[in-house]
């Protein structure tokens, strides 16, 4: 590096920056970002809470986590490889089996999600890489922004009905959010939570790291 080039940034948005600082070997550090999101959000669909009124499982928390901690970039990858994995018939999502992966799966009812996981990623990795997550109500409310993207678009995908037969009209936007939504809200506020207070602690802690 010459003398006149300008030094990696010390204070990177995304959590991984300052672990793994962007470099020449950026498309490796990619790649790598992509297997361990998509591995985190194959587990985290393949697990139960136990809660009110429905049980949840913890995939909106490991996407929310992707985009704190790996940025835009990062996080894009590692859900686009998840959603390619189960379209290629790997078992990576909820309820398969016994339910069988591939390209019907996407079309089905949960399409919607599986899309908002994308928007939910971009919105807060966006929001990482510009340093937002040291500002915690701006990143709290990236967070309910990114969460609310993702269940707009899972219940619009429900109520038009794109994923039925063909010449069936959709449920209509009052029992999509019924259904696909409204069950879930205090789920994903208690996700929300956890997030908006953990990622301070973890920015810490992996800021302690880099120093070492």
């Amino acid at each position: 590096m010459s003398s006149g080039s300008a030094p990696l940034s010390p204070t990177p948005g995304a959590l991984a920056g300052l672990l793994w600082p962007a470099g020449s070997r950026g498309l490796l550090r990619l790649a790598v970002m992509a297997v361990i999101g998509s591995a985190l959000l194959t587990l985290a669909a393949k697990v139960q809470v136990p809660f009110w009124p429905v049980p949840m499982t913890l995939q909106t928390l490991a996407v929310l986590a992707l985009g704190a901690t790996f940025g835009l970039r990062g996080a894009l990858a590692a859900v686009a490889l998840y959603v390619a994995q189960g379209a290629a018939g790997m078992p990576v999502f909820v309820n398969t089996p016994p339910a069988v992966a591939g390209p019907l799966y996407l079309m089905g009812p949960t399409g919607g999600f599986l899309v908002g996981f994308a928007a939910a990623a971009a919105i807060v990795g966006f929001a990482a890489d510009r340093g937002l997550l040291r500002r915690p109500l701006a990143f709290l409310g990236v967070l309910v922004a990114a969460d609310a993207a993702l269940l707009a678009l899972g219940c619009a995908w429900l109520a038009l009905g794109a994923w039925m037969p063909s010449g069936a009209t959709g449920i209509g936007f009052a029992k999509a959010f019924a259904a696909g939504v409204q069950p879930f809200l205090l789920g994903e506020g208690l996700k929300i939570a956890l997030i908006a207070v953990a990622t301070p602690m973890a920015w810490r802690a992996a800021e302690r790291l880099a120093q070492r």
